[in-house]
C-alpha cells in the first residue's frame, strides 16, 4: 500500500514541482517562441535540445526511484522511508535539481532566450541553497551515518566518473 501512495504521491508532486519550475514558469517567460539562436550560434539550439533530451528522463527516473526504491516521494510532506543511492544517485548525490536545471537551461538555449537562461540561473543557485540549507541537514537528521557515508563518497554537483558501489545493487538496476 506505501508503494502505491508513494507512486501517486511523486507523479503528483512531478506536475506540480518540476511541472511549474521546469514547464510552466518557461512557458510563461518565452511562450515557447523561437528567437533567433543566442550570440547567432546556431549550436547553441542542439545543445539545448541535447540538455533537454538528457534532462527528462534524469528527472522522471529520480521520481521512480523515490517511489520505488525510497517508498515515498521527493516532497518533504512525505518522505522516503530509504535513503535513495542506486541509479544515477550513485554518481552524484541531486540528479533531480541537476536534471530540472538543465531542462530549463536547455530551453533558454533551444529558445535563443536570455530571459529564460536567466531564470535557469536562478533556480539553480535556489537549488543549491535549498540542498545546502535545507535538504542535506535533514536527510543527516533521517539517516544519519548511512546518509554522511554516502555524502562522504558521492559529490553534489560533478557526477563522479564511476559509479559508487557502497551498497548492493537495487531492484531497479
Amino acid at each position: 500500500m506505501r508503494r502505491f501512495f508513494a507512486i501517486l504521491g511523486s507523479l503528483f508532486f512531478l506536475l506540480i514541482a518540476p511541472g511549474t519550475v521546469a514547464g510552466f514558469v518557461p512557458w510563461w517567460i518565452s511562450g515557447w517562441h523561437i528567437r533567433a539562436p543566442l550570440l547567432h550560434f546556431p549550436p547553441f539550439r542542439w545543445l539545448g535540445v541535447l540538455l533537454i533530451v538528457a534532462g527528462v528522463p534524469v528527472l522522471l527516473d529520480s521520481f521512480a526511484r523515490f517511489a520505488l526504491h525510497g517508498l515515498g516521494t521527493p516532497a518533504p510532506v512525505f518522505p522516503t522511508r530509504h535513503l535513495v543511492v542506486s541509479g544515477l544517485y550513485r554518481y552524484v548525490r541531486n540528479p533531480m535539481y541537476l536534471a530540472v536545471g538543465a531542462v530549463i537551461l536547455g530551453q533558454g538555449l533551444l529558445l535563443g532566450n536570455v530571459r529564460l537562461l536567466e531564470y535557469g540561473v536562478f533556480v539553480c543557485v535556489a537549488f543549491h541553497l535549498f540542498v545546502v540549507l535545507y535538504e542535506e541537514p535533514v536527510l543527516h537528521r533521517s539517516f544519519g551515518a548511512e546518509y554522511e557515508h554516502f555524502r562522504g563518497h558521492v559529490p553534489r554537483w560533478v557526477p563522479r566518473w564511476s559509479a559508487w558501489q557502497g551498497r548492493e545493487r537495487s531492484p531497479l538496476e
